[in-house]
């Protein structure tokens, strides 16, 4: 399957939409600038991801990303996901246009996001913490 075909696929049916009901922590964020929000659910154990899903209402790039975004970090930790960034999504999705940067990132960030909340650390992050490579 091609890049772009698996990118359709993820828009169209995105496995891991919906809401963990025993999720560790959750986190809403939104893109101002396109109207995209969702809410992440995280399940964590042991510092990492084991489980993710999203709700919300997204822009097909936004829901592609963040689906893709989703099945890539289970198993990774919490640290190493807050060190993530736009190069980390372009490997896990693809490139997508300088206009739709945001929107790539917004899983990204809402996931980083619910884990700072989960460590108790009082950072939050924004855009320009995730669209530097």
């Amino acid at each position: 399957m091609s890049q772009d075909a698996m990118f359709l696929e993820y828009a169209k049916n995105p496995p891991n939409k919906g809401i963990i009901e025993n999720a560790t922590v959750s986190h809403f964020e939104e893109n101002r600038t396109c109207g995209d929000a969702l809410e992440v659910y995280l399940l964590i154990e042991d510092g990492r991801i084991k489980d993710f899903s999203f709700e919300g209402k997204t822009s097909i790039v936004t829901t592609a990303c963040a689906s893709m975004f989703g099945e890539a970090i289970l198993s990774e930790t919490a640290d190493r996901i807050l060190s993530m960034n736009i190069s980390d999504m372009v490997e896990i999705a693809g490139p997508v246009s300088p206009r739709r940067k945001a929107a790539s990132v917004l899983g990204l960030l809402a996931t980083r996001n619910a884990l700072h909340k989960w460590k108790g650390d009082g950072v939050t992050d924004d855009f320009s913490d995730v669209l530097v490579s």
